[in-house]
């Protein structure tokens, strides 16, 4: 239904989310990880050029976090932009090419998390590594 909405032709479902029977089951049968990839999946039947995300992998099992992670890589390697918005940097890390800091509604830093955690740009440093310590704590 969903792709029909979206005015794309139905296999594309098939083409965003792999093999599954999502197009026969009922969206309140799901676990929370497939209503997360559904939710996810869903605006990228469209291939929207920005795809913007408040905490994607939040409540996902390992399983869940691999199959979102391949989701939005395979959008960016389409030519997609992600807007991926998380505090958990280990995640970041292993998923986003380029990091915003914000504190108190501003920039304080931008780039690749490697150069940002060994910038000489010391409040910027400060702020990832907090980050890095908290989202390891979890």
């Amino acid at each position: 239904m969903a792709a029909t909405l979206s005015g794309v032709p139905a296999r594309r479902a098939d083409e965003v989310l792999g093999p599954a029977d999502a197009a026969t089951r009922k969206i309140g049968k799901y676990s929370l990880g497939m209503r997360q990839r559904l939710g996810i999946a869903h605006p990228l039947l469209a291939d929207p050029p920005l795809l913007v995300l408040d905490e994607p992998i939040n409540g996902l099992d390992p399983e869940g976090i691999r199959a979102v992670r391949n989701l939005l890589r395979g959008h960016a390697f389409r030519g997609g932009t992600v807007l991926l918005s998380s505090h958990l940097l280990s995640e970041v890390d292993q998923t986003a090419d380029r990091v915003l800091v914000i504190g108190g509604g501003r920039i304080v830093a931008d780039g690749p998390l490697a150069s940002l955690t060994t910038s000489s740009r010391s409040r910027a440093v400060q702020a990832v590594r907090a980050a890095m310590q908290a989202s390891s704590a979890v």
